[in-house]
């Protein structure tokens, strides 16, 4: 019973000991930015910020806020809002991946929407390094600011200098901080310049990430493990360096493991690996991994934490082939869509060829209309007989000799009584006749304007159309002319009553005409003095309406003259 008392006792006092101090509050603010908008986009600044964020959550850290790429207000708002949680805190880190700049010796880190096309811009589009120095000065033990920052700056290219004499150098300026306990890490000594590498991270924050979290490692030492990997992952290339100092007693992220009792030892000999294990199992990266294994090359542990790395790369490659796979959908799209676009294109374009293909359709169709009335189109006297005609390659079509045509169609299918050789498409008798045709040939409507159309529609009338009239007194026949209507039987005795009817003159007509008898019962014609005849028939009243047979006019002339 005793026994189980102590090793109960030892495990309990094991995970107490191991334990941060609860005064002990530790703070970070990890920045990463890679899309920037007036130069090249950088790779790693997103990766590194997400691997240094989980690196401080693995040691235990109690803020840990991420941002990634930030314009110049948002990093400004972000320091701002560090600063309250900076106000009571022991350790206070800042980490910075992305592009950086030295002008006239001041450090500046480059928010993703500057421009920076002189150099005085900077003032306004830059973050300097003593504002970020400024926003930690609360913290009681330590202020550590880390800049992976120092990379061969695409700004230095083309900014404008406004005076010759100030300096943009190369990489970050040394600088020496004025606070105690501080401390200012660059990817690359002043001066130099940082490298990206060829993996997912920086050389430089990868070293970080493997021993920065080691439990009990004093800073000064990690940075100097971190210093040694990239000297040799660079060929001696780049050399990290640190600024600042600190006491004499060692300043760990992580605090030291306690060392087990003999109790402890004795009932747990894995309990020392298995507390690594847990804490390398918290940060849960692959560099923290091949730490543990690289410490432990054997044993169950290492067995757990090498599947733990295979599952990380499983993962890792499971999303490569996701993004593959999203790549690919993407391209199918992107094909579907110019084969929609190209399919829609064909289409407008057989579309547009076969409008074009009916209006040609259509003017050739007008253009055979226009010459079959071709001998219609010019109208020549007997004086012009002689005069050569100008040849044209399209037929001129005259509507007044069209006009001229449709009424001598009219005429023929017995529709028309007007004036034949009268051009006026407006006339009454003109309206009349067409309306008369367009009525017994049953046409939808009338035209308003002559064209060959209309004129063909009467052409394929191969006889009378519209009935014949006859004026009054007269009827039609059985032969289809006019002739006398019968009129009714008289009695003997009013015949024998009546006396014949005497014949009467002539009357006079109008103008000073004379006018003739004629064997006609129902008219006579009339010789005008100013010339032509007129044929009178019976009208109303005690006159006679006169119609001129030359050209179809009509005239009314009165007259005292009773019917004879």
């Amino acid at each position: 019973m005793r026994a189980i008392q102590a090793i109960v006792l030892a495990v309990w006092s094991t995970w107490l000991f191991n334990q941060p101090a609860l005064a002990e509050k530790r703070v970070a603010l990890v920045i990463g930015n890679s899309a920037y908008q007036n130069v090249s986009q950088l790779a790693n600044p997103v990766n590194d910020s997400a691997l240094m964020s989980a690196t401080f959550k693995g040691a235990g850290f109690d803020v840990v806020e991420l941002k990634r790429d930030l314009k110049a207000t948002e990093i400004r708002r972000a320091l701002r809002d560090f600063s309250d949680n900076v106000r009571d805190a022991d350790i206070a880190i800042v980490y910075y991946a992305g592009h950086g700049i030295e002008i006239d010796g001041i450090n500046y880190v480059i928010p993703v929407d500057a421009a920076l096309e002189r150099d005085i811009d900077a003032f306004d589009e830059a973050i300097p390094l003593d504002r970020i120095l400024t926003v930690i000065e609360p913290a009681k033990q330590l202020r550590l600011v880390i800049l992976d920052a120092c990379r061969d700056n695409p700004f230095n290219k083309t900014m404008k200098r406004t005076i010759g004499s100030r300096a943009v150098g190369r990489g970050l300026a040394k600088v020496e901080p004025t606070s105690p306990n501080t401390l200012i890490a660059f990817a690359a000594k002043a001066g130099s310049t940082a490298s990206d590498g060829d993996s997912k991270n920086s050389p430089f924050t990868a070293a970080l990430a493997k021993y920065l979290p080691k439990p009990g490692l004093d800073l000064r030492k990690a940075f100097g493990f971190a210093r040694d990997d990239v000297l040799k992952a660079t060929h001696n290339r780049q050399e990290p360096f640190i600024y600042g100092s600190l006491g004499g007693d060692d300043v760990a992220l992580v605090p030291a493991v306690a060392a087990p009792s003999s109790a402890t030892s004795s009932a747990d000999p894995n309990a020392a690996i298995r507390h690594d294990y847990q804490l390398a199992e918290r940060i849960g990266t692959k560099p923290v991994w091949d730490s543990f294994i690289n410490n432990y090359p054997s044993g169950f542990y290492t067995d757990l934490a090498k599947a733990q790395r295979d599952k990380l790369s499983a993962e890792a490659a499971s999303a490569a082939a996701l993004e593959k796979t999203k790549a690919a959908v993407n391209e199918q799209k992107r094909l579907a869509i110019e084969s929609a676009k190209f399919a829609e294109q064909t289409k407008a374009a057989e579309d547009a060829r076969i409008a074009t293909a009916k209006i040609k359709a259509a003017e050739e169709k007008k253009g055979h209309d226009e010459k079959s009335i071709g001998p219609l189109a010019i109208v020549t006297t007997p004086g012009q007989a002689d005069v050569a005609i100008p040849k044209v390659n399209k037929p001129v079509v005259d509507s007044r000799a069209i006009v001229l045509e449709i009424k001598r169609e009219l005429t023929r299918v017995g529709c028309y009584t007007g004036r034949v050789e009268d051009d006026n498409w407006t006339t009454a008798d003109t309206k009349v006749s067409l309306r008369k045709f367009a009525k017994f040939a049953k046409l939808s409507k009338t035209p308003e304007e002559p064209g060959g159309e209309f004129l063909e529609k009467i052409r394929e009338k191969k006889d009378r159309v519209c009935p014949q009239e006859c004026v009054k007194g007269r009827t039609l026949g059985p032969n289809g002319s006019c002739i006398e209507r019968k009129r009714p039987a008289t009695s003997s005795a009013s015949t024998k009553d009546s006396a014949p009817r005497p014949e009467r003159e002539a009357p006079t007509a109008q103008d000073g005409g004379s006018c003739s008898r004629m064997n006609d019962p129902v008219g006579c014609n009339c010789a005008l003095k100013t010339g032509g005849y007129i044929y009178a028939s019976p009208g109303s009243h005690s006159g006679y309406r006169f119609r001129w047979n030359d050209r179809n006019a009509y005239s009314m002339c009165l007259y005292t003259a009773g019917r004879r």
